[in-house]
């Protein structure tokens, strides 16, 4: 059977059931539980600690409103972490290669910011889709961008994920195929390819940890402009 390369998207299904949720899913399980004792272990010292790092880091635009928000983008940052991360092994799925699912994340979110704002402050919300100083004659093309702009946020938010690790993904498994293809012709050639994957299998490991940071950053600044 010839495979093509972007067979590697697609969603793997037993017995005609997706299996989306449980690869969405698994990465959680990967995350120790704390207990009673007063001395954990070092991998839960140190996952605390990257969290709380992280919640820190999320944090800092926002003000003390925006604080009940931390449990949400803290748990989304960890789960998008895991599932880019554990997606660059071999012969697994990455779940937010799929727009469908970076957008059933991005869409809630975003809606979530909006109406937050347009409940505890509407003139301030809506006051964004028009800066202050518009000349009148600019001020109907003016709000019809801002409520675009405005409006496609979300898009934004699955479309910038999905296009990164879809690149990825794709330009390692073309440049593993050219050095298992160059290896019985031109050895040296081949070497030279296997280190260039190397190098690109090392950028994409930081692609997958900058791109899940930039999608909940992103969310906290929504966050920020609406409290």
């Amino acid at each position: 059977m010839n495979l093509s390369f972007f067979d590697q998207f697609t969603t793997p299904s037993l017995l005609g059931i997706p299996l989306i949720l449980i690869s969405t899913l698994f990465p959680t399980l990967l995350f120790p539980s704390s207990n009673n004792r007063w001395i954990p272990n070092r991998y839960l010292t140190l996952q605390l600690w990257l969290i709380h790092t992280t919640t820190k880091q999320l944090m800092i635009p926002l003000d003390k409103k925006g604080h009940k928000w931390a449990l949400i983008l803290t748990s989304l940052m960890a789960l998008l972490l895991t599932i880019n991360l554990l997606g660059l092994l071999p012969y697994t799925f990455t779940p937010t290669t799929q727009l469908s699912m970076n957008m059933a994340l991005a869409f809630p979110l975003w809606l979530a910011t909006l109406l937050t704002g347009l409940r505890n402050q509407p003139s301030t919300s809506l006051g964004h889709l028009l800066p202050e100083g518009t000349p009148t004659l600019l001020i109907p093309a003016l709000i019809l961008i801002e409520t675009t702009s405005l409006l496609i946020r979300p898009l934004a938010l699955g479309v910038r994920l999905t296009a990164n690790l879809t690149a990825g993904h794709l330009l390692i498994q073309l440049i593993s195929t050219a050095s298992t293809a160059l290896l019985p012709i031109m050895p040296p050639v081949s070497l030279l390819t296997t280190t260039i994957l190397l190098l690109l299998t090392i950028l994409e490991v930081a692609v997958a940890m900058i791109q899940a940071y930039v999608f909940v950053l992103l969310l906290s600044l929504y966050l920020q402009e609406n409290i």
